[in-house]
């Protein structure tokens, strides 16, 4: 009966067939092989992508850890009066930027907790003060739930903020605050931060405007395979109508530090199936990341054969996932990043933020 079923799920890949919810939720099944669903994702990533792994020199900036939501999931926000709340000044700010340029960095990934104290305008002023610092560098910022806060304060529309943030120097959004779109989930981790809904209505603007988005999903907590899969449907239909995402990210959960803490971290198969069903599912995606500060390194290496093709970037200060108890290094070269995808077969591609070749001696470089 299982290998029936999978069969006949095969033969519609091979056709490129799109997959039902239904399919993908079997591919969930404990019984279904793990090693023939990578199979099956991988035939989908080389017909995509070939034997190309991609990855960027990138840097993170997180101006401020302070945030309103304060949600269960989250070991990295805290209260404006916590020994361990911090706000940076532009001028450390402005050093970041400054030090992710001498690095050859061609992007710069800024998301932060939702400040009840500061204004958008701080935001739109630290983006525009980066942005003239240094024009090549992309700055690929603000998350969905920080956009439709603006709008919240301001009494502005999502289309008329974002609108603001391209004016500031925003060149891509990223994924973040995706979650688990399901309301049954999203009230249990996260309830006060914006729904699914607003998420994706954010992400839709922003492509109408000429905005390339990322999209996430954070998997392995309390949510089972219904809501993960409900979750890349929406995003599938999504990009049916925009075409504006350009790489799906599946990060895993790490318990550690959260409110969420008595949760078991999610095994090695859950991490790897979802990558692999992640890439059947989203027919319509160019590009599925393992991103290694959330995988680890290891597991990262091991998803580019099931469905993953790219490693993301060599991600200098990354604080979130740190917070609640990642383990891997504080950054990876550029010689690391070859090296780790040539290991596993393939052939490495440096990309810039919206996944043009870069050609590059050393800190210096130039779209291929």
């Amino acid at each position: 009966m299982l290998e029936d079923r999978l069969s006949k799920i095969r033969r519609k890949l091979e056709a490129g067939e799109r997959l039902s919810a239904a399919d993908g939720e079997f591919l969930y099944h404990p019984d279904v092989s793990l090693h023939e669903v990578g199979e099956l994702a991988d035939l989908v990533r080389r017909r995509k992508n070939g034997n190309r792994v991609f990855y960027n020199l990138n840097a993170h900036l997180n101006p401020t850890n302070v945030c309103l939501y304060r949600c269960a999931l989250c070991a990295y926000s805290r209260d404006p009066d916590d020994p361990q709340a911090f706000v940076m000044n532009i001028d450390d700010i402005l050093g970041a930027g400054r030090e992710a340029v001498e690095a050859g960095c061609t992007e710069l990934h800024i998301v932060s907790g939702v400040h009840p104290e500061k204004s958008p305008d701080w935001y739109f002023d630290v983006l525009g003060q980066l942005h003239t610092a240094f024009p090549r560098l992309h700055l690929k910022a603000c998350t969905a739930i920080e956009i439709a806060w603006f709008a919240q304060v301001t009494k502005r529309t999502i289309r008329s903020t974002i609108e603001d943030l391209i004016r500031a120097g925003v060149g891509s959004l990223p994924g973040g605050g995706a979650e688990i779109f399901a309301p049954e989930i999203r009230t249990q981790i996260c309830p006060r931060k914006a729904d699914g809904r607003t998420w994706l209505g954010v992400h839709r603007a922003a492509h109408q405007l000429g905005l390339r988005t990322n999209a996430t999903m954070l998997f392995g907590h309390i949510e089972h395979a219904e809501h993960r899969i409900d979750h890349l449907v929406e995003l599938r239909l999504q990009q049916d109508v925009t075409g504006g995402f350009q790489a799906f990210v599946p990060l895993v959960f790490h318990p550690e530090n959260t409110r969420m803490a008595h949760l078991e971290p999610a095994s090695a198969d859950l991490t790897l199936r979802t990558v692999a069903i992640s890439r059947l599912m989203l027919d319509n995606f160019e590009h599925v990341k393992a991103y290694w500060v959330s995988l680890g390194v290891g597991l990262a290496q091991t998803a580019l054969s099931y469905g993953a093709d790219d490693l993301d970037g060599t991600v200098r200060r990354e604080r979130i996932h740190r917070a609640a108890g990642s383990e891997v290094p504080e950054t990876l070269s550029e010689a690391e990043m070859r090296y780790l995808i040539t290991e596993t077969g393939h052939e490495p591609q440096e990309r810039d933020s919206l996944y043009r070749p870069v050609k590059r001696q050393g800190a210096h470089w130039t779209l291929a």
